[in-house]
């Protein structure tokens, strides 16, 4: 602790123990906690007690109170356990009697403040801070609070009984890991007397016949083998596990579904996947005997696992599928396919009645189809999924919402009445349906799957939210439909659903509804993207009528659809015009008109979206080489930021940054760079100058006004980009040994206005009218004074300070104090003259 903080600490603690003063504010006690959690985590010593007599004097006037603030109560209470964190500290403490005082019997548990729930929760936290070493975990034993922990888990407030359980967890490995001395046994293990305390009540509750109870302890364990992963833990398990698997014949929801988070944690530690004992006995107990609601998360996690033994996986798997095998037996009868499934793990009558029901079918299935949407996330699979069924079951799913498909069986008819127009259920397929797009074995079904897309994409039933899901499905399915043509030869059926995509897509870019519209520009964005280098897609997307559809959205009265408009466009131009290999069909397509287009959004729009997405346009054509020559494009690039340096959307501004450094790379790597010899600045600015094409070049495009004027942005994130690319400009243009002799002179040259330059650009986003050139100011298009600008600047110090925090001086513990104090008004010079 600084001096200047010590000064301060009575003064603070004296306020804050003064009922009259007003309330200090919330956000400062919990800084002001953090700041001692920061001074006690490296040191144990009882010196910031012994030197600081205000702490212990706070907290005892604090007890002195008759009715202290639930909010102050609650800072001194968790205060005092971050003070007794060490055992030094909580012995010196402990002599005070304070600690007694304030997590004893005798102390705000049987006052009237206690029902403030946030006194509870301080007097939890108190205890949690404390719980670091043998003597305290004594002091709470042996003083019944045992008791009141276990008392506080069924607490009203949900935080305080969530921090409880967590409590409970710490100190019991804290009891058996400190106080443990024999070697670990499992048929011989003698429980240390606090741990004994704690597991007697575990097993009580677990044979209590309140459920609420139950329920406490199974989440209290569930915690613990989540976070411990210790050979005890099997000897905790051994005297429980009975009365666990007795809960699965119950009919007690609740429990039950904790009973199935219970397991798969167990199943996550080392402790009890590598056993072959009665644990994996009684998953395959819990995945027969749970509904199917309970059992798919067990299902899932399990398929995760690496380590589970193959029989409890396929049986997870099969639970799993059991809502989609269903599905696929209900849409025809006499089946025409195969299932998914040979046998249920549970009684299929269940998922029937399941499904059958209004109330948890659509529940069931959005559950299942998020399950199978995360296994096939993974990059690797210890189980294989019957993909083609399952691409069946999607797709018959898919007809059931949209009523495109008439069951014969009384239970598909059924499911068909319930889904209709389901939207949650159809997100859900068509999420899962674009997950398998990258699975082999579904190649037999594409046609029927792009009918069914097809018929989501034309129907007016489609929902904005559903179509957006459908267009993301569907370009994931036509990248596959292209690789399936090129090693099958397949052209014509590509053709003919190209078209047809098509066809569709020139009727959604008109639509009314303008999340329809952007949904559409996106989707024809990423087809783009993937497919631009395919012959087939190239003919049928310039032989349609999307092209020119694209183009008019850039008037969209919707500025989203206007930037999604300018993407799109940005990427037909590689179709259209930027690769000259390519046939265009006609000439209806002009690079200089969608430049000029792309350029008045950018200068005129009154949206930042779009102006946005414009420059991110521009950069990536530059990126890829789309501007033509060296010329047209220092013509392009100085067009482009002397329209964006004024703009007043920091991030367009930001994204002409981006365009200058991309264009700086390309020129520097295009022309190279002379060699400086290593001699002070000014000798080589001479020298080299007249050789230098790039600095020439940079000038004339007007770059270094735009950077230097970055530089003083109010907005952070341009200035310190515009430093990053000046840092790298100056490390290409001037060699390390001639930097460090021009900088050791101390020195600005004369003339040519760098010093009012260092001047304006210290100043930051202060500085007034930064001017461009002439009188005091500096040329910024001259050569030989931007190759001064950059050998002389103190780029390193702008640098600093761009990056040093704004509440670098704010987030002081010094001005914590003073903000206390201030809030509480005993500090003279801060308190208004009213008169």
């Amino acid at each position: 602790m600084t001096r200047e903080c010590a000064l301060l600490l009575p003064g603070v603690c004296a306020a804050l123990a003064d009922p009259r003063q007003p309330g200090s504010d919330d956000t400062c006690l919990e800084k002001l906690l953090d700041w001692f959690r920061s001074m006690t985590e490296f040191d144990p010593s009882v010196s910031l007690v012994q030197d600081n007599p205000c702490l212990t004097e706070f907290i005892t006037s604090i007890l002195a109170l008759p009715e202290p603030s639930p909010s102050i109560l609650s800072f001194t209470l968790r205060l005092a356990g971050i003070l007794a964190s060490s055992e030094n500290r909580f012995q010196h403490l402990q002599q005070e009697k304070l600690l007694v005082r304030l997590f004893g019997t005798d102390g705000p548990l049987s006052s009237t403040v206690w029902e403030d729930a946030s006194v509870r929760s301080g007097w939890v936290e108190g205890v949690h801070s404390m719980m670091h070493h043998q003597p305290a975990l004594h002091f709470l034993c042996n003083g019944g609070g045992i008791e009141v922990i276990f008392a506080l888990q069924g607490d009203p407030s949900l935080f305080v009984a969530s921090a409880a359980s967590r409590l409970l967890v710490h100190m019991l490995i804290l009891s058996v890991e400190s106080e443990t001395t024999k070697p670990f046994s499992t048929k011989d293990f003698d429980w240390p007397a606090c741990a004994q305390m704690i597991v007697k009540r575990i097993e009580d509750s677990l044979q209590s016949s309140s459920a609420s109870h139950v329920e406490q302890s199974l989440k209290l364990l569930t915690s613990l083998f989540s976070s411990c992963h210790s050979r005890w833990t099997e000897v905790l398990w051994l005297g429980i596990a009975k009365q666990i698997e007795s809960f699965l014949t119950e009919e007690t929801i609740q429990v039950q579904r904790i009973l199935a988070n219970l397991l798969l944690n167990m199943a996550w530690s080392p402790v009890f996947c590598d056993s072959e004992g009665s644990f994996w006995a009684l998953v395959t107990s819990a995945l027969e005997r749970l509904t199917p609601v309970q059992a798919g998360p067990l299902a899932v996690g399990i398929l995760r696992l690496y380590k589970c033994p193959q029989d409890v996986r396929i049986q997870a798997l099969t639970v799993l599928l059991q809502p989609m095998d269903c599905i696929l037996r209900a849409a025809s009868q006499p089946l025409e396919y195969a299932g998914l499934l040979d046998e249920s793990v549970s009684d299929p009558a269940t998922v029937e009645s399941l499904l059958s029901s209004k109330s948890s079918c659509a529940s069931l299935l959005c559950q299942t189809l998020a399950h199978l949407e995360e296994l096939l996330s993974l990059m690797y699979l210890r189980v294989d999924l019957p993909y083609t069924s399952l691409l069946r079951s999607l797709m018959t799913i898919l007809q059931f919402c949209n009523g495109f498909l008439s069951p014969a069986s009384p239970l598909g008819s059924t499911i068909s009445r319930i889904l209709i127009n389901c939207i949650r259920v159809q997100r859900s397929a068509l999420d899962v349906l674009a997950a398998l797009s990258e699975r082999k074995g579904c190649d037999t079904l594409i046609g029927s799957l792009f009918d069914v897309l097809l018929a989501y994409l034309e129907s007016p039933n489609t929902t904005s939210t559903v179509l957006k899901k459908t267009f993301q499905a569907t370009s994931k399915w036509l990248v596959r439909l292209h690789e399936l043509s090129c090693s099958t030869s397949q052209w014509q059926q590509t053709e003919k659903i190209l078209a047809d995509v098509f066809l569709v897509l020139q009727k959604r870019l008109c639509s009314p509804c303008w999340e329809v519209r952007d949904s559409s520009l996106e989707f024809l964005t990423v087809l783009i993207k993937c497919l631009r280098d395919q012959d087939e897609f190239r003919q049928s997307l310039l032989s349609s009528e999307v092209p020119r559809l694209t183009e008019n959205l850039l008037e969209d009265p919707e500025s989203y659809v206007r930037a999604s408009a300018v993407t799109a466009v940005g990427h037909l131009a590689f179709i259209t015009f930027f690769a000259p290999e390519l046939p265009v069909i006609g000439n209806q397509y002009s690079k200089e008109n969608t430049v000029a287009k792309l350029q008045e959004i950018l200068s005129k729009d009154p949206e930042g979206f779009p102006r946005r997405a414009v420059i991110s346009m521009f950069t990536k054509w530059l990126r890829q080489g789309c501007t033509g020559r060296m010329e047209d494009t220092e013509r392009f690039v100085s067009r482009v930021i002397q329209t964006v340096e004024h703009d007043l959307d920091w991030e367009v501004r930001l994204g002409g940054l981006e365009l200058v450094e991309v264009f700086c790379s390309q020129t520097i790597c295009q022309l190279g760079l002379p060699r400086c010899s290593s001699v002070p600045v000014l000798s080589a600015v001479a020298s080299s100058i007249h050789q230098n094409r790039s600095l020439q070049i940079f000038c004339r495009a007007k770059l270094f006004s735009f950077l230097f004027r970055s530089l003083c942005d109010c907005d952070k994130p341009v200035g310190q980009r515009a430093c990053d690319i000046l840092f790298a400009l100056r490390g290409n243009f001037y060699p390390t040994g001639t930097l460090r002799d021009s900088q050791e002179t101390g020195e600005l040259p004369p003339g040519h206005g760098i010093a009012w330059l260092q001047r304006t650009l210290r100043q930051g986003s202060l500085a007034q009218n930064f001017p461009t050139g002439g009188g005091d100011g500096v040329d910024f298009e001259d050569p030989e004074s931007m190759m001064l600008a950059l050998g002389t600047i103190d780029l390193e110090e702008l640098h600093d300070e761009l990056n040093r925090s704004s509440d670098h001086v704010e987030k002081s513990p010094q001005s914590l104090l003073q903000d206390i104090l201030a809030t509480v008004g005993t500090i003279e010079e801060n308190e208004a003259d009213c008169y």
